[in-house]
């Protein structure tokens, strides 16, 4: 432990001047910055617009349907449509409110025969609607022609509006007793909150980026250190083991702070008023965040780190050009790779089958489990299982990792073959 912490110390300090370091963080914090303005600066660009649009109607032969749909519309809580109505289409008129800005388009109805609906043309300067305006209106008109198909009959608003009303499915869990089959036995199986599936979905991306960044700095650090010979003065005051094991504790640190960094940058910019309103619109209450998810998400987080740095530190060794360490590491990138897009495909089906096999597999586990546990209907047995293998999974490749390490860090020239790796391997006993 005495020879531990000096190294651990080194590697925190050495690393934390480096300008890779000092690039990377700004670099995305920046990024992290840049995204979270991102709506405010769209808004900007587009001048600050108004956010109520302001259409004219041109009702022509049909006023009734007319008044029905600005009466759908002002039913609206958010009223971002205003109507300006027109007898007929007037050619001067709409085209002088276009120009200043009165209308932004316009709405026409066509003639209708029996008991078919008119057509319904929208104008405007630009190709086509927008996807806000088309989301409000498009229902409206569709209650309005419910309605208007059915004048006449002796449906009342309300039957009107319960057959209009879309069918919504709500999801539930069944629980039986083995051999009784009742239907009474059947429960609510509740979705996660908003925030949990946000604090999920966080985890795995923070998985991923200092995984790979603190990664191949270890990487780095090793393969620079033998390539330049320091190895060899090194290795004469502290073991090998000891400085494997201090540098991925080093760089764990690094890697704390690079989180603690960006959490502050996120925070401070959502604190600024005008990104306030964006965060209230999502409606992220932090009440029902859900402390299992986290305590076993940050489990998940550190497990996985030390599996993942040990393995880094191992391939670092063996490695005597720098040039040569991207392509020594990419097995191990590939995995991390792996992990995170199995996780981010799965965020609709936390429940598949793959997900299940997949949080049993140490290298992927990490982030699987978590999302099974976050967002799907794994127990606290499945995941204590799946962190017992993981822990499995880091001693032996700890143990692995510490003989290719010791071997691998006085070997210069060509890469060691396997053969040759093992051969060497078994001349030390952890």
């Amino acid at each position: 432990m005495n020879k531990l912490l000096p190294v651990i110390n080194f590697t925190f300090s050495n690393k934390l001047k480096t300008k890779s370091f000092v690039v990377t963080t700004i670099i995305f914090a920046v990024l992290l910055s840049v995204g979270i303005h991102l709506p405010y600066i769209i808004q900007l660009f587009t001048g600050n617009e108004s956010t109520e649009s302001r259409i004219g109607l041109v009702y022509g032969s049909q006023p009734e349907i007319a008044e029905s749909l600005e009466a759908m519309i002002a039913k609206q809580p958010d009223g971002k449509i205003k109507f300006v109505k027109y007898e007929q289409a007037n050619e001067q008129a709409l085209t002088h409110d276009f120009e200043n800005g009165t209308i932004k388009g316009y709405l026409e109805f066509g003639e209708s025969v029996g008991l078919q609906f008119p057509k319904v043309t929208y104008t405007s300067k630009k190709e086509g609607m927008d996807l806000t305006l088309q989301s409000v209106l498009q229902p409206a008109l569709e209650n309005v022609k419910m309605q208007y198909v059915t004048r006449g009959s002796s449906l009342t608003d309300e039957q009107i509006a319960a057959i209009s009303a879309p069918v919504v499915i709500e999801e539930q869990k069944t629980e039986r007793t083995a051999g009784t089959g009742s239907a009474a036995d059947t429960k609510e199986d509740p979705k996660p909150a908003v925030v949990n599936y946000v604090i999920v979905y966080g985890l795995i991306v923070l998985f991923f980026m200092t995984n790979t960044m603190t990664g191949n700095m270890i990487a780095a650090e090793v393969t620079s250190e033998k390539s330049s010979r320091i190895m060899e003065i090194l290795v004469t005051s502290v073991s090998p083991l000891t400085q494997m094991f201090g540098k991925i504790l080093g760089m764990f640190l690094i890697g704390l702070l690079q989180i603690a960094i960006f959490i502050a940058v996120v925070a401070a910019n959502l604190a600024l008023p005008y990104n306030q309103a964006s965060l209230a619109e999502l409606n992220l209450d932090l009440s029902q965040i859900n402390l299992q998810i986290v305590i076993v998400g940050l489990l998940f987080y550190i497990l996985g780190y030390f599996l993942y740095a040990t393995l880094y530190a191992a391939v670092g060794s063996i490695v005597s050009r720098t040039e040569d360490l991207g392509q020594a590491v990419m097995p191990i990138t590939m995995l991390s790779l792996a992990a995170f897009y199995i996780a981010m495909f799965s965020l609709s089906s936390p429940n598949s089958m793959l997900l299940k096999v997949c949080s049993y597999i140490p290298f992927v586990s990490p982030v699987t489990a978590l999302l099974r546990f976050g967002v799907g209907d794994a127990t606290l047995l499945e995941v204590g299982l799946s962190l017992i293998i993981l822990l499995i999974a880091i001693v032996f490749f700890s143990w692995l990792a510490a003989k290719i390490y010791r071997t691998g860090v006085l070997l210069y020239g060509k890469r060691p073959t396997l053969k040759e790796l093992r051969k060497a391997m078994k001349a030390y006993k952890i």
